[in-house]
């Protein structure tokens, strides 16, 4: 069995923990984040994102931060800004427990939708959604900076689950 395959079955097996991502962690959260995306978020965007209408969670594997995630709550809306795994955690199903998780927990929250955007270029997250739920609803049109010039959001929602 390969490194991957035992990895993956550990995560499907409950070696992953999901909890509350604390801004002391800042630090490897801006690792993480750096090697996700080409624009990534500043240490000033998420130390405001640690404040009551958000919901930062963290998945851990064997106690290291191997991704996280950050919803913002609405009224009855959660919307997730930002899902980011680390390089050496993909692969491994951490990003769809994650979500499933976030998932749950806005429903057991009281959010009744959970909405989302995405790069129209970024198939793999485009396809996790759409298998756990999520349709498209729109697109923001020159949303995302891009290498040259602006890249179009897919708009995706599904409704939380209790």
């Amino acid at each position: 069995m390969g490194d991957r395959t035992k990895a993956y079955q550990q995560v499907a097996q409950g070696d992953l923990v999901i909890d509350n991502l604390t801004v002391e962690e800042l630090p490897t959260i801006l690792e993480i984040e750096r090697g996700c995306h080409s624009n990534p978020w500043s240490a000033g965007i998420f130390e405001d994102c640690f404040k009551s209408t958000y919901r930062l969670w963290a998945a851990r594997r064997n106690g290291e931060l191997a991704g996280f995630a950050v919803v913002a709550y609405q009224y009855d809306e959660a919307h997730l800004l930002n899902l980011c795994v680390a390089p050496a955690a993909r692969g491994l199903g951490v990003a769809r427990r994650l979500l499933q998780y976030l998932i749950a927990r806005s429903g057991h929250d009281g959010m009744q939708l959970l909405l989302l955007e995405v790069r129209h270029s970024n198939r793999p997250a485009y396809r996790l959604y759409c298998s756990e739920g999520f349709e498209q609803v729109g697109v923001r049109p020159d949303y995302y900076p891009a290498p040259n010039g602006r890249e179009n959001a897919r708009v995706m929602t599904r409704p939380c689950l209790l």
